[in-house]
């Protein structure tokens, strides 16, 4: 299951100034934890460790957390904690509407150049603008303190530099290293679908 985060629009209205950020995408993925107890292994990509290190605490069916690409925060850290104080150049910021997205020009050559060609003609469709609240909002738990984690860092990635990603691997119980980009369930999907299944 992928829960809809409403901070990038995908339940309803687009994230800005008004809109939902990360309490409101941490909820959208507790309840579906919530919703049964069959043991669950969670997979939290790149901004999605953020959400899931609050999401994920606390909820007994969690069996372990797959991290790809992905933030590690303590509590109290926020997206922007990660980063060197500067937007990333591949980001378009827009502080009246009070949203960011990825620049389409910069979107493959970032994030997909290891995908095929057919994957990488889809992605522009499904950019969506978030909240740029979400970087400045603190997690309140960090669920990987508490519950198994691997590690999967993306050694090709453009977008969350590869000694980033070691730094906060650093923080997982167990890391391995695949030779891929930002997006390596779309561009090497059984490499992925084999360690999720082994977890």
């Amino acid at each position: 299951m992928a829960p809809a985060l409403p901070s990038c629009g995908e339940a309803g209205p687009p994230g800005g100034v008004r809109g939902p950020g990360l309490p409101e995408d941490v909820a959208a993925v507790r309840q579906v934890l919530g919703a049964g107890d069959e043991p669950a292994v969670v997979v939290a990509h790149s901004y999605g460790g953020v959400v899931t290190a609050e999401a994920a605490a606390g909820i007994r069916s969690v069996r372990h957390l797959l991290l790809i690409s992905s933030y590690l925060p303590e509590v109290g850290q926020s997206l922007s904690e990660f980063g060197d104080g500067s937007p990333a150049p591949f980001l378009d910021i827009d502080p009246a509407a009070g949203t960011f997205g990825v620049r389409p020009e910069l979107l493959v050559d970032t994030f997909l150049q290891d995908c095929d060609p057919e994957v990488q003609a889809q992605a522009v469709d499904h950019l969506a603008r978030q909240n740029v609240q979400v970087t400045a909002q603190p997690v309140g738990a960090a669920a990987w303190q508490q519950l198994p984690s691997t590690y999967l860092v993306c050694a090709q990635d453009r977008g969350t530099p590869p000694r980033l990603q070691r730094e906060f691997a650093r923080r997982a119980g167990r890391v391995i290293e695949l030779d891929a980009g930002h997006h390596p369930f779309l561009s090497q999907p059984a490499a992925v679908r084999d360690l999720l299944l082994s977890l």
